[in-house]
């Protein structure tokens, strides 16, 4: 392969070489989250053990399978609240991305816990339509009327940052789940008070599993493509490869990859076979303050080539 030596060092520019809007803190999710996950972690430890114990006593369910649902998620807290913290780790010669890809395994790992945690409560409900418990009402209400209190301030506390970082919805989306079992107990107590009907107690649990699990679904879909480094959603790669082929100077591109380091940052690589004429100083900053503008991309390799070179990469054509 031959080599355009003269663009070598201009080929990988970084955020900030490129533009002060190009400004990225790519430790943003610790630093922002880390209260967060702390107040998170400490009230469902302590309300999963009350809850459980009150559950016991009351016999109650739905009481047991919201306490061991927030155990679950004091796991999955703990998992994203790590992988936030080894994603700001510097990289080494070993790891040359550093701990970043982690955030993505920890979003697919609480998915999968909050699918286990659903599943186990779904056959326990069953199991109790066959064999009904006497269940203490007000018991199950009052204890699951805090945990409605205290899983939603949880999620208020990751609501802001669930849409940009998959890591974050995993942890909203379980304390958000938590406040809708929690609510939904509160329903079968009331009910059951009043009418004396044991049914309902299994009855509300698997309706709020179905909810959840549709929520969940989806978080398990969008972890697991950006953990075999599928094309982020939301990026537009109709657009990106207008918009290189657009290019003064360009006659072709090959090898064009997209695809997320972290649950926050998308990186790009391309090749673009360009005459010696086109490229100018200042090009490459241009092109990557243009990539991070228009499509969020603050991480992007472009190697150019001449006509007359010869790229192993691009054997196939374009």
């Amino acid at each position: 392969m031959q080599y355009n030596t003269s663009f070598a060092s201009r080929i990988c520019v970084s955020p900030r070489q490129a533009g002060t809007n190009m400004v990225h803190d790519h430790n943003h999710t610790t630093g922002n989250y880390n209260r967060a996950f702390a107040i998170g972690v400490i009230l469902n430890v302590a309300f999963a053990a009350i809850e459980a114990g009150y559950g016991l006593m009351a016999e109650s369910l739905a009481l047991i399978a919201d306490a061991g649902h927030n155990l679950s998620d004091v796991l999955s807290l703990l998992l994203a609240w790590g992988a936030g913290f080894l994603a700001t780790k510097a990289p080494t010669e070993k790891r040359t991305y550093g701990f970043r890809k982690v955030t993505i395994m920890a979003s697919l790992a609480s998915a999968i816990l909050l699918l286990v945690a659903m599943g186990s409560i779904a056959w326990e409900a069953i199991g109790r339509f066959f064999d009904p418990k006497p269940v203490d009402g007000i018991t199950v209400i009052v204890v699951a009327a805090i945990g409605v209190g205290i899983n939603t301030i949880t999620a208020l506390l990751f609501v802001s940052g669930q849409k940009e970082d998959l890591n974050i919805r995993g942890a909203f989306l379980h304390m958000a789940a938590d406040a809708g079992v929690s609510l939904g107990v509160v329903v079968a107590g009331i009910i059951i008070l009043f009418t004396g009907w044991l049914v309902v107690d299994p009855l509300i649990s698997l309706l709020i599993v179905a909810v959840i699990l549709m929520g969940t679904w989806s978080l398990f879909r969008d972890s697991m493509n950006l953990a075999i480094d599928s094309v982020p959603k939301g990026v537009d790669m109709a657009g990106i490869k207008e918009y290189f082929t657009g290019l003064e100077g360009v006659f072709q591109i090959h090898d064009l990859h997209v695809w997320s380091l972290s649950t926050t940052e998308i990186a790009l690589s391309v090749h673009l076979i360009m005459d010696d004429d086109s490229v100018k100083n200042g090009f490459l900053p241009a092109l990557q303050q243009e990539l991070y503008d228009r499509f969020g991309i603050a991480h992007a390799t472009i190697q150019i080539e001449r006509q007359d070179d010869t790229c192993m990469l691009n054997s196939g054509g374009c």
